[in-house]
């Protein structure tokens, strides 16, 4: 069976189908818009997952759900194709970045979009949040300038995963030349061929 990747416009369901494009995997994409008004993904989501988010991915009779979960299925569906590093430094730290990546990077990522839209109302924990996300920001750059990849030496799934909120990241910090880490790294994965291929198949993607 083929697996079917419903994907929302300019969400974390990116990653997914580069992930499916780095690994060679066979898919189709089943594109969802999100509604103007609220930017919330459509009821028809519900049909597939009770929670009505993205991604989730049908396939062999299996809906799964949560990016990494998804992405730690693929590794193994795979066969093991970006996964894991063997030394156990770098296991360690790419399981920590497929955890960290929505854990602890985007929940003020998120806090700062949602106080950027409330006006007046959001003006005394903006600095706050601000500066909770710039920690973790600093943190990733710091992380970035001792190896070229999360993990280690080489690309993977790690990298999948800490995409979507460094590029939303880039957007709504006002990233600069201050990050210069960060900015390289999001320089790497945009000039990967199975990126630009997921983008081809995604659609319009906002942050890339």
């Amino acid at each position: 069976m083929v697996m079917i990747v419903h994907h929302l416009e300019n969400s974390r369901s990116q990653r997914v189908l580069w992930m499916l494009e780095e690994l060679g995997l066979s898919y189709e994409v089943r594109r969802y818009e999100r509604d103007p008004r609220t930017m919330l993904a459509p009821p028809a989501l519900k049909q597939v997952h009770p929670l009505g988010k993205s991604p989730v991915v049908e396939h062999n009779g299996r809906i799964v759900a949560e990016t990494a979960t998804i992405l730690e299925y693929l590794v193994a569906l795979s066969g093991g194709g970006l996964g894991p590093p063997e030394d156990p430094d770098g296991a360690l730290r790419w399981r920590y970045f497929l955890d960290y990546a929505e854990g602890s990077l985007m929940p003020p990522l998120l806090l700062s979009l949602v106080i950027g839209k409330m006006g007046p109302l959001g003006w005394p924990a903006r600095g706050f949040v601000t500066r909770m996300a710039m920690t973790h920001i600093d943190y990733v750059e710091g992380e970035l300038s001792r190896r070229p990849w999360f993990a280690g030496a080489e690309f993977s799934a790690a990298d999948v995963m800490m995409s979507f909120p460094l590029e939303a990241g880039r957007q709504r910090l006002k990233l600069d030349g201050r990050r210069p880490s960060i900015l390289a790294w999001l320089g790497r994965i945009h000039a990967r061929p199975a990126y630009q291929r997921a983008l081809e198949k995604g659609g319009p993607y906002a942050y890339a």
